[in-house]
């Protein structure tokens, strides 16, 4: 009789991969290396994850997740629109200065599989499609959302670049003048 996975395991498995996942890339890690991250065996990993891009959608969710929840406090206090774009640039610009920060997960998903149809694919889509919708939002207008959302583009850019802290800051700086507050 097989036994039932402590509770949490698919969480845990998936906290596992996420470092690998974006240190690493997603097509050089290998299960094996998810097994033995996760310190479980390999037919509770497949029993969770059935194949690589069920682990990979999950991966993506949890990041998407964090992100949300990340941006959704950057916003929380802001009066009105103007300040929120601000708060959405200074939260992505805070991420690039962080030690170790390799640009989007999702982005980076997006270059090593620019042509997918699955679900990982569709989530990355989605979560970019609904943060530019979120600066659409807030805009006052087309060419300002257009603008911005280069700004955040660039911002991403230049993850893990020696000079990303600087460019950072000139980056909201750039959205603060575009946006009128500063």
């Amino acid at each position: 009789m097989a036994r039932t996975a402590a509770p949490g395991t698919r969480e845990r498995i998936v906290a596992a991969a996420a470092p690998l996942f974006y240190t690493q890339g997603i097509r050089a890690v290998g299960m094996a290396q998810v097994v033995e991250a996760a310190g479980c065996g390999k037919n509770l990993l497949y029993t969770h994850f059935p194949a690589k891009t069920d682990l990979v959608a999950a991966y993506l969710s949890l990041v998407r997740g964090e992100r949300e929840r990340s941006t959704g406090r950057a916003v929380q206090g802001a009066r009105g629109p103007e300040e929120a774009l601000i708060a959405v640039l200074g939260e992505i610009a805070d991420r690039v200065r962080e030690p170790g920060f390799r640009g989007c997960a999702m982005r980076n998903y997006l270059t090593e599989f620019p042509t997918g149809d699955d679900a990982p694919d569709r989530i990355a889509r989605d979560y970019l499609a609904s943060t530019e919708q979120q600066i659409r939002d807030l805009s006052r207008d087309d060419t300002l959302a257009d603008r911005l959302w280069l700004v955040v583009e660039s911002l991403y850019a230049v993850a893990g670049r020696p000079d990303a802290p600087a460019r950072a800051r000139v980056a909201v700086d750039l959205a603060t003048e575009l946006v009128g507050t500063g």
